[in-house]
C-alpha cells in the first residue's frame, strides 16, 4: 500500500514538473515582440546538437524574415527517451522537435501518435533519398521522422595488421573468406580477427538484414526465431568459442568506454559497424588515423546484400509545438537540403540519406586522410545504385525486439552461455509474441 501510494505521488511530481518546466522558461515556441521565435530540440547526443546548430545559423541567414532562436537541450539516451514519454502521458512538456532514436522510436507510434506527419515535406524529395530511411520512421503511410544517416554496415580493416598478417582485404569477398583471414590474423599476430557485442545487437543485426533476415517480417511480426537467424548466431558463437577469431566488445558494445582504447592500441583487426561510426574513430582512436580502410560487408552467398543501413535518429516535430508548421520547415531544412546533408558528413561523417546531389559532389568524394586515404562514396555510390543498402523492418513491436537481443539473447548465448542460440533466440521470440 505505502509503495503504491509513494509511486503514484512521484508519477504526480513527474507530471506538474513537465507542467512548470516550459512557463519557467517562458514557454516553448514563445517569440520576443519582433524577434526570432524559439524552438525546442531535444537530442541524446552533444555531436547532433551541433549539427543542428550549424542548421540553425544558416537558415537565420537565408530567412531573415523567419528567424529562429534554437534551444538544444542534451540529455543521456534513455532518459531523453523517457522523459518525452512523461511529456506525451502528461499532454505537457515535450519539445517543439525531438531527435527520436531507432531503439525507441516505434514506441511512440502506438495508440494516439503524438508526433506530426512530415509527408507534406518528404514528398517533393522523396526520389532523391534512399527511400528505406524514411520506412523505419513511418507508419500506415504516414512518415513521423526524418533520418539522420542512411548508417551502411562496413567492415574497417587495420591495415596495418592486414599486412602485417599477409591479408588481403581485397579478397575477402565471402564470410567464409572473412573467416579464414581471421584465423590467420589469429595464428600470426595472436590477436582476434574482430569482436562482437554482448550487451548490445551487432553484428548479429546487420548480418541477419544483408542476408534477407529481420527481427521483424514486413508486417511487423515476430521472425526473430527464423532459420536465417538461428545459422547467423550459430556462426557468430563459432567465431568466439570454436574457431576463436572473435571476442567480446570490451563494456559489452562498441560504444563502451572500454571499448575505444582496445581497438585504438591495435587489440583486433576487423569491426563491422555502420559508417555513422566514422565519428567514434575520429573522437576517440586518433592512434590508428590512416590504418583503417573501409569495404562493404562479405556476403553469404551470391546474391546477398553487401551492406545493409543500421541505426539512426528520426527528427520529428511533436504535436505539444506551438509553431508546428514552422517547426516542420526547419527540421526539413536541416535535414533534407542537398547543403544540409553535405553538413551531415563534414560535421558528423554521417552517410547521408539523400544521394541525389549529395554523393557526388566533391566534398563527398575527397579522399579522407583517417580512412586510409580513400574516397569513401565511391564504394557506397556502387553499393547503392546496386540496391545493396536494406534496412531493417519497422513495426510496433522493433523497440521491444532491439531490447530483448541486447538484454537477453546476447548475454544468454555470449556471456554466461546458459543457451545455445537456437534457444535464446526461440525464448526471445516467444517473450515478443506475448506483448
Amino acid at each position: 500500500m505505502y509503495r503504491t501510494v509513494v509511486k503514484r505521488m512521484m508519477v504526480v511530481m513527474v507530471v506538474v514538473f513537465l507542467m512548470i518546466t516550459p512557463l519557467l522558461a517562458g514557454g516553448q515556441g514563445d517569440k520576443a515582440e519582433g524577434g526570432p521565435t524559439k524552438l525546442t530540440l531535444w537530442t541524446s547526443n552533444a555531436i547532433h546538437g551541433e549539427f543542428y546548430m550549424d542548421a540553425a545559423n544558416r537558415w537565420n541567414s537565408e530567412y531573415p524574415d523567419q528567424q529562429i532562436e534554437l534551444e538544444v537541450v542534451t540529455t543521456p539516451n534513455v532518459e531523453m527517451h523517457n522523459q518525452l514519454t512523461l511529456a506525451f502521458q502528461a499532454g505537457v512538456g515535450a519539445p517543439d522537435i525531438v531527435d527520436i532514436n531507432i531503439n525507441f522510436f516505434s514506441n511512440f507510434l502506438k495508440g494516439d501518435i503524438q508526433l506530426v506527419p512530415l509527408n507534406d515535406v518528404v514528398d517533393p524529395v522523396r526520389d532523391s533519398f534512399v527511400e528505406s530511411r524514411f520506412d523505419i520512421y513511418s507508419k500506415d503511410g504516414k512518415v513521423y521522422g526524418l533520418p539522420l544517416h542512411v548508417g551502411a554496415t562496413v567492415v574497417y580493416y587495420n591495415m596495418e595488421m592486414m599486412d602485417k598478417a599477409g591479408v588481403d582485404v581485397e579478397a575477402i569477398k565471402t564470410w567464409d573468406d572473412f573467416e579464414a583471414a581471421g584465423r590467420k590474423v589469429r595464428d600470426t599476430l595472436g590477436i582476434p580477427m574482430t569482436i562482437i557485442e554482448t550487451a548490445d545487437q551487432r553484428p548479429f543485426w546487420p548480418m541477419i538484414v544483408q542476408r534477407g533476415g529481420d527481427y521483424l517480417g514486413p508486417d511487423g511480426s515476430v521472425t526473430l526465431d527464423s532459420k536465417i537467424n538461428i545459422e547467423v548466431l550459430e556462426r557468430l558463437h563459432s567465431w568466439m568459442f570454436e574457431q576463436k577469431i572473435a571476442v567480446g566488445a570490451p563494456g559489452g558494445k562498441t560504444w563502451a568506454e572500454e571499448f575505444f582504447p582496445f581497438m585504438n592500441n591495435g587489440g583486433f583487426a576487423a569491426l563491422i559497424m555502420p559508417t555513422w561510426y566514422m565519428s567514434r574513430f575520429l573522437e576517440f582512436m586518433p592512434d590508428i588515423a590512416g590504418k583503417i580502410a573501409v569495404r562493404p560487408m562479405p556476403v553469404w552467398e551470391e546474391g546477398d546484400a553487401r551492406s545493409c543501413g543500421i541505426g539512426g535518429t528520426g527528427s520529428s516535430v511533436t504535436t505539444q509545438s506551438k509553431h508546428i508548421e514552422l517547426a516542420k520547415k526547419f527540421n526539413a531544412y536541416a535535414k533534407l537540403t542537398v547543403e544540409s546533408n553535405k553538413k551531415l558528413w563534414e560535421i558528423m561523417r554521417f552517410d547521408p540519406p539523400r544521394w541525389d546531389g549529395v554523393w557526388d559532389s566533391p566534398e563527398l568524394l575527397k579522399p579522407d586522410p583517417y580512412f586510409y586515404n580513400e574516397p569513401i562514396f565511391e564504394m557506397l555510390i556502387e553499393l547503392a545504385e546496386a540496391d545493396q543498402i536494406p534496412s531493417p523492418n519497422s513495426g510496433e513491436l522493433l523497440a521491444d525486439a532491439q531490447t530483448v537481443v541486447r538484454n537477453s539473447v546476447s548475454y544468454w548465448v555470449f556471456e554466461d552461455q546458459s543457451r545455445t542460440p537456437e534457444e535464446a533466440l526461440r525464448e526471445a521470440a516467444a517473450e515478443l509474441r506475448r506483448k
